[in-house]
């Protein structure tokens, strides 16, 4: 008598499924990785400010702490990358050059290049990680105050100085602060707009248009007379 293993003949394995051998997980290349954890800590630093330990911000940029060190040597180093990518990297430097077109009335200008700068950088995360890096007693602010806004602030004034037919300020810090009178309006605009979220209905852009034409207005009280050649 033949004995059979149970199965009847030409069933046996019938109904089973073979498995796929699992697929390795692929690996980003590392300026990718390190562009997804960029991100990441950004806006985990804008929202919890830059004291946590780095093993939470590993954990909210959804990788090791072995790994977040692999990809950059310290916080300090991650934190200084994050502003380059997130404060001083956001600034668009064509906005130096389009605001020298003199072909373009001063005013249009202007309003054009605050529009430009309030919509594209003064973002609530941007503001909150300025802040933050300020009460934090890091040099970011100052650093991009004086790499950035200073020669923002030079050109917006002497270009109105010429247009007024006015003199300029003995010093560049005098300088500056009447361009301050411009700059911090639009900045406390966004302050308020999106860290205070005051309720004011008036679109941004007539407020920028409105500070404008008022800074324009008070040049001749703030500007020296033009001096004679």
């Amino acid at each position: 008598m033949t004995k059979t293993s149970g199965q009847p003949a030409g069933t046996r394995g019938a109904g089973t499924t073979k498995k796929s051998p699992p697929r390795a997980r692929q690996r980003l290349p590392r300026a990718e990785r390190q562009e997804l954890v960029l991100a990441k800590a950004a806006e985990y630093f804008s929202e919890h400010g830059l004291n946590a330990q780095t093993r939470a911000i590993a954990q909210a940029c959804g990788v090791s702490q072995r790994l977040l060190y692999s990809l950059f040597s310290s916080k300090e180093a991650l934190i200084e990358e994050v502003y380059k990518r997130e404060i001083a990297g956001l600034f668009n430097a064509i906005w130096f050059v389009r605001l020298k077109d003199r072909s373009v009335p001063l005013e249009a200008r202007l309003i054009e290049f605050y529009r430009d700068y309030y919509e594209s950088l003064l973002t609530r995360r941007w503001l909150r990680l300025f802040l933050y890096s300020s009460l934090g007693g890091l040099h970011m602010a100052p650093t991009y105050t004086d790499a950035v806004v200073t020669h923002a602030l030079e050109i917006i004034v002497r270009e109105a100085a010429h247009d007024a037919k006015l003199g300029l300020p003995e010093t560049l810090d005098e300088l500056t602060e009447v361009g301050w009178m411009l700059h911090g309006a639009v900045s406390h605009l966004a302050i308020r707009r999106h860290l205070y979220e005051n309720s004011n209905t008036t679109p941004p852009e007539r407020v920028i248009e409105m500070s404008v034409r008022a800074f324009l207005a008070s040049l001749p009280a703030v500007l020296p007379a033009q001096q004679p050649v």
